[in-house]
């Protein structure tokens, strides 16, 4: 089954409507605010300034969880073109859950959930090996 092609925007104002009408007024003000500067940098067809007040995202504490989630996959279909991404959580036993997103195939097939989790672990192991070379040559860390 082919995915039928949207113009450049369209996925990511389709979603933004449906969470306009799902979010608080806040909530969504918060979505956007969260959003826009991802959109910004990729220079998404979208009218910005349809969505909202512009400005940046409060200091006023944490941004709940689904917020974040809703953020993740309003940026993802920005970078797919898709409105079938998905977020999944995997869990890791020396670092607990990790949420990503996916296509809706891959979050519903469990090998390649645990495909997804391998590359994962397998990345954060070298990310750990190239930030004890770096401490060692005193490097930079923070990379």
């Amino acid at each position: 089954m082919s995915e039928p092609h949207l113009p450049d925007g369209e996925p990511v104002e389709l979603y933004l409507d449906l969470l306009r009408l799902r979010l608080s007024p806040e909530e969504y003000d918060l979505l956007l605010r969260l959003v826009r500067p991802a959109l910004r940098a990729l220079g998404e067809d979208v009218d910005l300034a349809d969505l909202g007040p512009d400005g940046d995202c409060p200091d006023e504490g944490p941004v709940p969880q689904e917020i974040r989630d809703e953020a993740a996959l309003v940026i993802a279909a920005a970078v797919t073109g898709r409105l079938d991404n998905v977020l999944i959580e995997l869990d890791y036993e020396d670092t607990g859950p990790i949420r990503v997103v996916t296509d809706a195939a891959s979050a519903a097939d469990p090998d390649r959930r645990r495909e997804i989790a391998d590359s994962l672990l397998r990345r954060r192991r070298e990310d750990e090996e190239l930030r004890g070379i770096a401490e060692a040559s005193d490097l930079p860390t923070d990379f």
